[in-house]
């Protein structure tokens, strides 16, 4: 016989959670010591590592009560169940954690507002969806809409997109500097080398796509995360000097965020 406190110590599984077990009728001790204490046995150990390989698979306590009491139970059916309850459950919380990627991106663009940050990702997720699909394949060919899969999303979790959310709420901390000066200028560049990076040749797409954006209305119908007009101008402003400089010679136009 093994007793509690070395089951707890074998098994990691602490002594509140063994009698719990006992409490509950899951897994009664066999026997007990004269001070109380619970003993187990080797069959009892069996039921245990039974207990937790089924609660590993998800199964709630009670449930699996009834499959360890019931000799006639239907495996295969129980089984099949719980995978399709855990890959529902799978795809919910991938749900959550792209709702939450989504938010703790846009607190960064809106430098730590985020109250400001939820109003507009509830403006976002208000839209239709079927209305913002169509709306794009109305104004770009089959070629640009390829493109489009490329932009940096505010769910993403790849270095380029966290990259163009890390630069935009660069530019939007630095809204009351000289659009001239060598810290903006600096994040307008690596702008511009990342879209050169992604859209090197793609200027008709990239100069349609920042008109686009630069209208509130159109870019609402595109689907894009809400950018204050101030900050769209304060990028154009920067973007010009810097084109104006001999330090690049390209057609495309400022950030496509």
């Amino acid at each position: 016989m093994i007793h509690i406190h070395e089951v707890a110590k074998l098994t990691k599984i602490t002594v509140r959670t063994l009698r719990y077990y006992d409490q509950i009728g899951l897994l009664t001790a066999t026997s007990k010591t004269e001070g109380g204490h619970r003993l187990y046995s080797e069959e009892d150990m069996k039921k245990l590592q039974q207990i937790q390989f089924l609660k590993g698979m998800g199964y709630r306590l009670q449930d699996i009560k009834e499959m360890l009491c019931d000799a006639k139970w239907n495996w295969p059916i129980s089984l099949k169940s719980q995978l399709v309850y855990i890959m529902e459950e799978q795809e919910r919380l991938g749900s959550i954690e792209s709702s939450l990627r989504e938010l703790i991106n846009s607190i960064a663009i809106e430098g730590g507002d985020d109250h400001l940050a939820i109003q507009k990702l509830i403006q976002l997720s208000n839209q239709n969806k079927t209305k913002l699909r169509t709306f794009r394949e109305n104004m770009f060919n089959d070629k640009q809409l390829e493109l489009w899969t490329r932009l940096p999303k505010m769910k993403g979790k790849d270095p380029d997109s966290l990259e163009w959310i890390a630069l935009l709420g660069q530019i939007k901390r630095h809204m009351k500097d000289d659009p001239a000066s060598l810290r903006v200028q600096n994040i307008i560049r690596r702008m511009l080398e990342k879209q050169m990076e992604e859209f090197e040749g793609e200027d008709e797409f990239i100069n349609k796509l920042w008109e686009l954006r630069k209208s509130p209305s159109q870019s609402e119908k595109l689907g894009l995360y809400p950018i204050e007009q101030e900050v769209l101008e304060f990028m154009e402003r920067a973007y010009e000097i810097y084109m104006s400089s001999e330090h690049n010679g390209s057609t495309q136009q400022g950030g496509v965020l």
